[in-house]
């Protein structure tokens, strides 16, 4: 979940929210590409990028969509920045695993904390045990001023123009957006990326706005018949590798929170050791494949969950064929992108996909329909279970 796009916790709760939100918020993503990665790369060269020629370790922390954004930029930070890169949830960073402590000097290590509200505790509480360690925090966040800006040595405010409140789908990509841009200024900095290759990458990042546009047409168009088909389902798995498993982390996070289905992200490898024993044998099934080192993989496993009775959901190029004949429905992804810029493009299904199933359900956002639960029925001893 975004946090602060949530139902606000007090006593007087805001209205359910309709779930066309999420069409809404699909509908605004290819503008805020337009106008926000010239501003987003502007910040990045003008405010952060002192010392990081020295840095050769990142760890991204967040929660929610923000840890599923860290999962789906490793990859570019890696193959652009040339650097060692972990996204962590916050609880596990700051009780367990703050990877630089007594291990490397902590001049070479960047911690990357992303909260959109700038309010998450243990992420700001992530910015603020990387420093006492000595490594450089930047925050990631949407909101200047915030407790997560004030606790980093340095912020990317990733805020954008007429928001309103949601499960996060612009706040989602414009994290991405703003850690993609640090991977391209990152690698430039450390001599890995010439300028001409950098500002290459950042026209590429910026061109995406129409294949954005596209497919989120494409999907608002092609999601309701598959998502009204599969609404009688009791879970949903949505599986994907590389960049292609923080988006299916997303993915499945938005089927939850707009609609109240249960639905599983995993990775492709993991689910043919696990979830593919799982019953019902028609359980719906997503397989994210965007073009890359992955796409094979995805393919084979999309054969073996159809073999076995899944529906099998592809999202994948429009021209694809090679996970079509195993698919149950095709979401087209209109466009070619690297890898790395991947989830900017592939995420695109998972909000107008939601809104549709929670149409059909009948369901609000965050629960925010849910009745009371009828009372308890006492057992016969007089108690309650």
């Amino acid at each position: 979940m975004s946090v602060g796009n949530g139902p606000a916790v007090g006593s007087q709760a805001p209205p359910p929210l309709d779930p066309r939100v999420m069409l809404r918020q699909v509908a605004a993503l290819a503008e805020d590409l337009r106008e926000q990665t010239g501003p987003f790369d502007e910040q990045i060269r003008s405010r952060l990028s002192a010392r990081w020629a020295a840095v050769d370790s990142v760890t991204i922390v967040g929660d929610g969509d923000s840890y599923h954004a860290a999962c789906a930029v490793q990859m570019a930070f890696a193959s652009l920045a040339g650097v060692d890169c972990r996204p962590v949830n916050a609880l596990r960073f700051v009780d367990y695993d703050l990877p630089f402590a007594d291990c490397r000097p902590p001049r070479t290590e960047l911690t990357l904390a992303v909260s959109a509200s700038g309010r998450t505790p243990l992420v700001v509480r992530s910015a603020e045990r990387a420093r006492e360690a000595g490594a450089t925090a930047v925050a990631v966040t949407a909101t200047s001023g915030s407790a997560l800006a004030a606790a980093s040595d340095g912020a990317l405010l990733v805020t954008l123009p007429r928001t309103e409140r949601s499960p996060g789908v612009r706040s989602y990509q414009a994290s991405l957006l703003g850690l993609l841009l640090i991977a391209v200024r990152l690698g430039e900095a450390r001599e890995r990326l010439t300028r001409q290759e950098a500002d290459a990458l950042r026209g590429e990042l910026a061109a995406l706005a129409g294949p954005v546009e596209a497919t989120a047409e494409a999907a608002r168009e092609r999601c309701r018949e598959p998502a009204e088909r599969i609404a009688g389902a009791p879970v949903l798995t949505v599986v994907g590798s590389g960049p292609s498993y923080g988006t299916a982390l997303f993915g499945a996070a938005k089927v939850i929170e707009t609609s109240g289905v249960f639905a599983t992200g995993q990775d492709l490898e993991e689910w043919c050791h696990v979830e593919r024993f799982a019953r019902p044998a028609d359980m719906p099934m997503v397989v994210v494949a965007a073009p890359g080192r992955a796409y094979r993989h995805a393919v084979e496993v999309a054969a073996k969950a159809a073999a076995l009775g899944r529906r099998v959901i592809a999202v994948a190029p429009e021209d694809d064929t090679g996970l079509a004949r195993h698919s149950w429905a095709a979401l087209p992804v209109t466009g070619r992108v690297r890898e790395e810029f991947s989830p900017l493009l592939y995420h695109v299904f998972a909000a107008p996909f939601s809104c549709y199933l929670a149409q059909h359900l009948g369901r609000a956002p965050f629960l925010a329909d849910r009745r009371p639960d009828p009372a308890p029925t006492p057992r016969h001893d007089g108690e309650t279970p």
